[in-house]
């Protein structure tokens, strides 16, 4: 694979609140880094790098809050993870980190799974809840409602359930009521 960089924005459904991203896709893997202002009610603003192999497989997350909080969160591609090299146990078979503050993480089970139109998969995910950065094993579905553009995401402990838009890319383009691209 050539390597491939693209950049792209996000908005708040409502509100002032940004995302800027830029990918980074090698034949070694993909780099994801991003910078998130958020107006919600506790305005905050947060930092994010995420690792995968060339599979899509997520290996290293970190996160900050602009000066604030810090942590590092490595995993195996098997569903092992640690924080800042502590064995995290309760997160054991999550693949992919699901951040609260960015669509971006819907791309990596879209781009991992590649699902055909009517499939549906479960998975687990590392779920980070912004500004509190908790971290929990949080079991979802994704259902591929059209090949390469339209994805129904369901949180199975919540019943949270939205159809997202993507590009070609995996990368979301409306999340409806929390992201859209600019």
């Amino acid at each position: 694979m050539a390597e491939r960089e693209s950049i792209v924005r996000w908005r708040q459904w409502q509100g002032p609140g940004i995302e800027h991203l830029v990918l980074q896709e090698t034949a070694d893997g993909i780099v994801a880094e991003s910078v998130v202002v958020a107006v919600d009610a506790q305005p905050f603003a947060a930092h994010y790098r995420i690792v995968c192999g060339p599979d899509w497989l997520s290996r290293e997350v970190e996160i900050g809050l602009i000066g604030g909080a810090r942590f590092q969160l490595r995993t195996d591609g098997l569903g092992n993870w640690s924080r800042d090299g502590v064995a995290l146990p309760e997160l054991a078979g999550a693949l992919d980190p699901d951040l609260t503050v960015t669509p971006f993480t819907n791309t990596l089970p879209i781009r991992r799974l590649r699902l055909k139109p009517g499939e549906s998969v479960e998975i687990a995910a590392a779920f980070i809840e912004f500004p509190q950065l908790t971290v929990v094993k949080s079991p979802q579905r994704y259902t591929c409602l059209e090949e390469n553009r339209r994805y129904l995401y369901e949180s199975l402990t919540s019943g949270f359930m939205r159809e997202i838009d993507v590009d070609g890319q995996g990368l979301v383009v409306t999340y409806p009521d929390f992201w859209q691209r600019i």
